[in-house]
């Protein structure tokens, strides 16, 4: 029987991809080309709408892991759409992914309906963008509807694991350069890959192992915080939460 330090472990990778995964994918994509966007444009507008329209920097105070003049090239450049206009496209492409991906897949509706669980009892402190996210409403169907749950425990998940890369006193380059990620749209990566995609420039420092070390304890750290947001099921609805997610994360 899973606990949920367990749960917060075994479910961080599929939830990290499924729930991600739209980010980089066609849909969003067709998005950009119809509204003539670039890519991070959409994603800063996109992702980070929910915070209201407001200043780069408060922006790239929240996303932590970007270069702060990537974030304000993008999020100013994507002022094509208000916030609103991109946060509602960025939700319609989360659904339309979640419906190709997992359309068909019996597990949805449950997924969903355990997750809806989680993110409505999860405290929002030091996670501004899962308190946005969680306001957003929700899909009727089951695929959309546990893919969107999905990208909210996601950023809750995300913004608990920036709280403690900067409570260890890393920098959120050493932070990403320092491990292998698994919970990431590309599924597992490595740290140096991350980081050309976060657009950091090169070129990169080895970290020692103090700093590996470090990181480890951040991951640790994370883990514990989310074990706490998994509390609200019990040792029979994690077994099956991991297990449905296991199974739709093999599709």
């Amino acid at each position: 029987m899973a606990d949920p330090r367990t749960t917060a472990v075994q479910v961080k990778a599929p939830i990290g991809q499924y729930g991600g995964g739209f980010m980089i994918s066609r849909e969003a994509k067709a998005i950009c080309d119809e509204h003539d966007l670039g890519a991070r444009e959409l994603y800063f507008r996109g992702r980070c709408g929910v915070l209201g329209e407001c200043d780069a920097d408060v922006v790239a105070s929240v996303v932590v892991f970007y270069p702060p003049e990537h974030v304000e090239k993008s999020w100013y450049g994507g002022r094509k759409l208000t916030v609103e206009q991109a946060v509602e496209l960025y939700t319609e492409a989360c659904r339309a992914w979640g419906r190709r991906k997992l359309g068909g897949y019996d597990g949805c509706a449950r997924i969903a309906e355990l997750l809806q669980r989680v993110v409505d009892r999860a405290p929002s402190t030091g996670a501004p963008l899962f308190a946005g996210w969680r306001t957003v409403p929700l899909a009727d169907d089951p695929p959309a509807r546990a893919t969107q749950l999905m990208h909210v425990v996601r950023e809750l998940r995300g913004g608990l694991h920036a709280n403690a890369v900067i409570a260890a006193g890393l920098h959120p380059l050493e932070a990403t350069l320092a491990a292998a990620h698994d919970a990431t749209p590309f599924g597992h990566a490595a740290g140096e890959m991350i980081a050309k995609f976060f657009t950091w420039p090169e070129p990169y420092a080895t970290p020692g192992p103090e700093i590996v070390a470090r990181r480890a304890a951040v991951e640790e750290m994370t883990d514990d915080l989310m074990a706490a947001v998994f509390s609200v099921l019990d040792d029979g609805e994690s077994d099956e939460l991991i297990e449905l997610l296991r199974f739709g994360h093999a599709r």
